[in-house]
Protein backbone atom coordinates (compact mmCIF):
# COMPACT_ATOMS: atom_id res chain seq x y z
CA UNK A 1 0.00 0.00 0.00
CA UNK A 2 1.34 3.56 -0.66
CA UNK A 3 1.48 5.86 1.72
CA UNK A 4 -0.65 9.38 1.56
CA UNK A 5 0.93 10.79 4.42
CA UNK A 6 3.94 9.66 7.18
CA UNK A 7 4.56 11.34 10.32
CA UNK A 8 8.15 11.00 12.55
CA UNK A 9 7.56 11.33 16.50
CA UNK A 10 11.17 13.09 17.57
CA UNK A 11 11.44 13.08 21.24
CA UNK A 12 13.32 12.32 24.23
CA UNK A 13 12.57 9.32 26.68
CA UNK A 14 9.99 10.07 29.39
CA UNK A 15 8.25 12.52 27.52
CA UNK A 16 4.67 10.50 26.77
CA UNK A 17 5.71 8.67 23.58
CA UNK A 18 4.09 5.55 24.20
CA UNK A 19 0.69 7.57 25.15
CA UNK A 20 0.86 9.24 21.69
CA UNK A 21 1.58 6.04 19.75
CA UNK A 22 -0.73 4.58 21.55
CA UNK A 23 -3.76 7.10 20.70
CA UNK A 24 -2.50 7.17 17.17
CA UNK A 25 -2.77 3.31 16.67
CA UNK A 26 -6.14 3.36 18.36
CA UNK A 27 -7.78 5.65 15.58
CA UNK A 28 -7.81 2.60 13.55
CA UNK A 29 -6.39 5.91 10.18
CA UNK A 30 -3.03 6.62 11.57
CA UNK A 31 -0.31 4.24 10.93
CA UNK A 32 1.23 1.89 14.27
CA UNK A 33 4.45 3.99 15.50
CA UNK A 34 7.26 2.42 17.15
CA UNK A 35 10.86 3.01 17.77
CA UNK A 36 11.87 0.54 14.35
CA UNK A 37 15.30 2.23 14.92
CA UNK A 38 16.27 2.01 18.34
CA UNK A 39 19.84 0.54 18.19
CA UNK A 40 19.59 -2.00 20.77
CA UNK A 41 16.87 -3.78 19.68
CA UNK A 42 16.89 -3.26 15.63
CA UNK A 43 19.41 -6.12 14.90
CA UNK A 44 17.63 -8.72 17.69
CA UNK A 45 13.92 -7.91 18.71
CA UNK A 46 12.70 -6.48 15.61
CA UNK A 47 14.70 -8.01 12.63
CA UNK A 48 13.40 -10.99 14.30
CA UNK A 49 9.78 -9.96 14.75
CA UNK A 50 9.94 -8.44 11.22
CA UNK A 51 11.14 -11.52 10.09
CA UNK A 52 13.81 -10.08 7.97
CA UNK A 53 16.86 -13.13 8.23
CA UNK A 54 19.22 -11.01 6.30
CA UNK A 55 19.92 -7.22 8.60
CA UNK A 56 23.31 -6.70 9.34
CA UNK A 57 24.17 -3.43 11.42
CA UNK A 58 27.77 -2.99 11.01
CA UNK A 59 28.58 0.25 10.51
CA UNK A 60 29.90 0.69 7.88
CA UNK A 61 26.82 -1.50 5.73
CA UNK A 62 24.44 0.03 3.87
CA UNK A 63 20.70 -0.47 4.92
CA UNK A 64 19.44 -3.53 4.24
CA UNK A 65 16.34 -2.42 1.71
CA UNK A 66 14.07 -5.81 3.45
CA UNK A 67 14.17 -4.36 6.54
CA UNK A 68 13.42 -0.64 5.77
CA UNK A 69 10.69 -2.01 3.54
CA UNK A 70 9.30 -3.98 6.64
CA UNK A 71 9.23 -1.05 8.84
CA UNK A 72 7.58 0.34 6.70
CA UNK A 73 4.79 -1.77 6.45
CA UNK A 74 4.72 -2.47 10.08
CA UNK A 75 4.75 1.60 10.54
CA UNK A 76 1.51 1.66 8.63
CA UNK A 77 -0.63 -0.90 10.42
CA UNK A 78 -2.97 -2.03 7.44
CA UNK A 79 -3.52 1.90 6.87
CA UNK A 80 -2.28 4.31 4.52
CA UNK A 81 -0.71 6.14 6.99
CA UNK A 82 2.73 5.67 8.22
CA UNK A 83 4.19 6.52 11.64
CA UNK A 84 7.14 6.04 13.52
CA UNK A 85 8.53 7.19 17.00
CA UNK A 86 12.31 7.99 16.86
CA UNK A 87 14.75 9.30 20.62
CA UNK A 88 17.21 11.83 19.89
CA UNK A 89 19.99 9.17 20.91
CA UNK A 90 18.87 6.93 18.23
CA UNK A 91 18.68 9.76 15.03
CA UNK A 92 23.21 9.95 14.56
CA UNK A 93 22.81 6.37 14.24
CA UNK A 94 19.78 6.60 11.67
CA UNK A 95 21.34 9.67 10.38
CA UNK A 96 24.56 7.55 9.25
CA UNK A 97 22.86 4.79 7.52
CA UNK A 98 20.49 7.14 5.51
CA UNK A 99 23.52 8.86 3.89
CA UNK A 100 24.80 5.24 3.08
CA UNK A 101 21.77 4.27 1.84
CA UNK A 102 21.09 8.11 -0.16
CA UNK A 103 24.78 8.76 -0.84
CA UNK A 104 23.59 11.35 -3.65
CA UNK A 105 21.43 12.84 -1.40
CA UNK A 106 22.16 16.52 0.52
CA UNK A 107 21.32 16.44 4.02
CA UNK A 108 19.11 14.62 6.43
CA UNK A 109 16.06 16.39 5.41
CA UNK A 110 16.17 14.88 1.67
CA UNK A 111 17.22 11.40 3.39
CA UNK A 112 14.27 11.14 5.59
CA UNK A 113 12.06 12.23 2.62
CA UNK A 114 13.23 9.91 0.35
CA UNK A 115 13.28 7.02 3.21
CA UNK A 116 9.71 7.51 5.55
CA UNK A 117 8.00 10.41 2.83
CA UNK A 118 4.78 9.71 0.97
CA UNK A 119 3.18 10.54 -1.80
CA UNK A 120 2.10 13.74 -0.62
CA UNK A 121 5.91 14.96 0.29
CA UNK A 122 8.28 14.66 3.00
CA UNK A 123 6.90 13.37 6.63
CA UNK A 124 5.32 15.73 8.96
CA UNK A 125 7.90 16.15 12.15
CA UNK A 126 5.82 15.80 15.43
CA UNK A 127 8.19 17.42 18.46
CA UNK A 128 6.86 15.95 21.73
CA UNK A 129 8.68 17.60 24.34
CA UNK A 130 8.02 17.61 28.55
CA UNK A 131 8.54 21.14 29.90
CA UNK A 132 9.06 20.02 33.33
CA UNK A 133 12.92 18.33 32.95
CA UNK A 134 13.02 17.61 36.34
CA UNK A 135 10.08 15.45 36.22
CA UNK A 136 11.15 13.91 33.35
CA UNK A 137 13.81 12.84 34.68
CA UNK A 138 12.55 11.37 37.91
CA UNK A 139 10.25 9.87 36.19
CA UNK A 140 13.50 8.02 33.81
CA UNK A 141 15.72 7.10 37.25
CA UNK A 142 12.34 5.77 39.03
CA UNK A 143 11.87 3.23 35.81
CA UNK A 144 15.54 2.22 35.72
CA UNK A 145 15.58 1.50 39.34
CA UNK A 146 12.16 -0.25 39.96
CA UNK A 147 12.27 -2.15 36.44
CA UNK A 148 8.89 -0.72 36.00
CA UNK A 149 8.29 1.81 32.94
CA UNK A 150 4.45 1.69 31.91
CA UNK A 151 0.93 0.78 33.55
CA UNK A 152 -1.90 -0.08 31.76
CA UNK A 153 -5.03 2.77 32.25
CA UNK A 154 -6.53 0.71 34.34
CA UNK A 155 -3.16 0.66 36.85
CA UNK A 156 -2.01 -2.96 35.44
CA UNK A 157 1.65 -3.98 34.83
CA UNK A 158 2.20 -3.29 31.17
CA UNK A 159 6.10 -2.61 30.71
CA UNK A 160 8.53 -4.13 33.41
CA UNK A 161 12.27 -5.31 32.61
CA UNK A 162 13.25 -6.16 36.11
CA UNK A 163 12.14 -7.89 39.61
CA UNK A 164 10.20 -5.30 41.50
CA UNK A 165 12.60 -3.23 43.83
CA UNK A 166 11.84 0.05 46.16
CA UNK A 167 13.68 3.31 44.07
CA UNK A 168 15.55 5.34 46.32
CA UNK A 169 16.92 8.97 45.49
CA UNK A 170 20.02 9.75 43.97
CA UNK A 171 21.10 13.16 43.24
CA UNK A 172 23.83 13.00 41.33
CA UNK A 173 22.00 10.29 39.00
CA UNK A 174 19.18 12.68 38.66
CA UNK A 175 21.36 15.46 37.46
CA UNK A 176 22.95 13.50 35.21
CA UNK A 177 19.26 12.52 33.63
CA UNK A 178 17.93 16.29 33.56
CA UNK A 179 21.06 17.55 31.95
CA UNK A 180 21.07 14.89 29.41
CA UNK A 181 17.16 16.03 29.35
CA UNK A 182 17.91 19.22 28.54
CA UNK A 183 20.61 18.47 26.04
CA UNK A 184 19.18 16.61 24.20
CA UNK A 185 15.66 18.36 23.62
CA UNK A 186 18.11 21.68 22.69
CA UNK A 187 19.36 19.55 20.24
CA UNK A 188 16.14 18.60 18.43
CA UNK A 189 15.32 22.00 18.21
CA UNK A 190 18.97 22.69 16.81
CA UNK A 191 18.30 20.36 14.57
CA UNK A 192 15.14 20.93 12.98
CA UNK A 193 16.33 24.29 12.59
CA UNK A 194 18.98 23.14 10.51
CA UNK A 195 17.17 21.02 8.54
CA UNK A 196 14.83 23.65 7.60
CA UNK A 197 11.77 21.99 9.18
CA UNK A 198 8.91 23.66 11.12
CA UNK A 199 7.54 20.48 13.61
CA UNK A 200 4.26 20.40 14.93
CA UNK A 201 5.16 20.91 18.85
CA UNK A 202 3.54 18.93 21.65
CA UNK A 203 3.67 19.14 25.11
CA UNK A 204 3.48 16.54 27.53
CA UNK A 205 1.62 18.55 30.02
CA UNK A 206 -0.53 19.14 27.40
CA UNK A 207 -0.78 15.59 25.89
CA UNK A 208 -1.43 14.34 29.41
CA UNK A 209 -4.06 16.42 30.22
CA UNK A 210 -6.33 16.30 27.25
CA UNK A 211 -4.97 13.69 25.27
CA UNK A 212 -7.61 13.47 22.83
CA UNK A 213 -7.13 17.51 22.05
CA UNK A 214 -3.33 16.82 20.97
CA UNK A 215 -4.11 13.70 19.30
CA UNK A 216 -7.19 15.70 17.35
CA UNK A 217 -4.08 18.45 16.21
CA UNK A 218 -2.17 15.94 14.76
CA UNK A 219 -4.26 13.95 13.11
CA UNK A 220 -5.61 17.61 11.16
CA UNK A 221 -2.06 18.36 10.49
CA UNK A 222 -2.04 15.19 8.81
CA UNK A 223 -4.85 15.38 6.58
CA UNK A 224 -7.00 13.55 8.35
CA UNK A 225 -10.73 13.73 10.36
CA UNK A 226 -9.92 15.25 13.98
CA UNK A 227 -13.31 14.43 14.85
CA UNK A 228 -12.08 10.50 15.05
CA UNK A 229 -10.05 11.69 18.15
CA UNK A 230 -13.13 11.56 20.40
CA UNK A 231 -13.77 7.91 20.81
CA UNK A 232 -9.93 6.92 21.34
CA UNK A 233 -9.48 6.08 24.83
CA UNK A 234 -6.04 6.70 26.50
CA UNK A 235 -4.37 3.09 26.99
CA UNK A 236 -1.70 4.27 29.17
CA UNK A 237 -1.83 5.57 32.56
CA UNK A 238 0.94 8.04 34.34
CA UNK A 239 3.32 6.55 37.21
CA UNK A 240 4.06 9.40 38.71
CA UNK A 241 3.46 9.80 43.20
CA UNK A 242 3.84 11.55 45.72
CA UNK A 243 7.34 10.48 45.85
CA UNK A 244 7.55 11.35 42.49
CA UNK A 245 6.64 14.90 43.25
CA UNK A 246 8.59 14.63 46.79
CA UNK A 247 11.90 14.04 44.78
CA UNK A 248 11.34 16.20 41.95
CA UNK A 249 10.78 19.02 45.21
CA UNK A 250 13.73 18.01 46.84
CA UNK A 251 16.14 18.40 43.66
CA UNK A 252 14.83 21.88 43.01
CA UNK A 253 15.16 23.11 46.79
CA UNK A 254 18.98 21.62 46.51
CA UNK A 255 19.71 22.58 43.00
Amino acid sequence: MEHTRSYIICATPRSGTTLLCDLLAGTGVAGRPDSFFRRQSMSTWWADYLNVSSAKWDDDCAFDQSYLNAVLKEGAGGTPVFGMRLMWESLADLTKRLAVFYPDLPGDSARFRSAFGSASGPPLYVHLSREDKVAQGVSRLRAEQTGLWHVHADGTERERTRPEQDPVYDAQALGEHVATLEEHDAAWSSWFTEQGIEPLRIAYEKLSTEPQAALANILAALGLDPAIAKSVEPGTAKLADNESREWAARFRAAR
